[in-house]
């Protein structure tokens, strides 16, 4: 998973976790296989109908502030949405991104000049975002987030440090 190549869908600053997961289905929607038919529906309808395995999302300031709901995050992941580059995130949101193996990447330069509908290429290892505009830079994820999403998320690399502890 080291390099992510998909279309951008390009939204603006404070998108909340409401917005992107619709408070409304918190309570009624709770199998993550549902939760992508909902993702920001109220922002943007085509999404959840067109959303394409590895597309990246590409965002303002604030990406995911409002409350601690993890369903946010789920949406995006079971969407198979491959990242988001954001101007910045809220801090909770973006914990919950590395839990569920989504990658969450700060480049304010890279959001100035992407457009919407491109197809940009990450590389995770590298630290690279290319498109249209160029290269831009983000800052090298620590080695303990790549093993975090190399194993598909927190539990299972817990699960999996478990199990190596237990085989000593």
């Amino acid at each position: 998973m080291s390099t992510i190549k998909g279309r951008v869908w390009k939204y603006g600053d404070d998108v909340n976790t409401d917005v992107i997961f619709p408070g409304k289905y918190t309570y009624t929607v709770s199998d993550p296989k549902e939760m992508p038919k909902h993702a920001l529906e109220d922002l943007d309808p085509r999404f959840s109908k067109e959303v394409q395995p590895e597309d990246i999302i590409v965002a303002g300031k604030n990406w995911g502030c409002g409350s601690s709901r993890e369903q946010a995050v789920v949406c995006l992941s079971q969407s198979k949405v491959g990242a988001i580059i954001a101007r910045s995130f809220a801090r909770i949101y973006y914990r919950n991104c590395i839990n569920n193996a989504l990658p969450a990447l700060s480049c304010p330069e890279a959001v100035d000049v992407i457009e919407n509908g491109e197809v940009i290429e990450i590389d995770l290892d590298a630290g690279e975002i290319r498109c249209a505009a160029g290269v831009f830079y983000f800052p090298q994820l620590p080695e303990s987030v790549k093993e975090i999403f190399k194993a598909g998320g927190l539990i299972a690399y817990t699960q999996q440090r478990l199990n190596l502890a237990e085989k000593r």
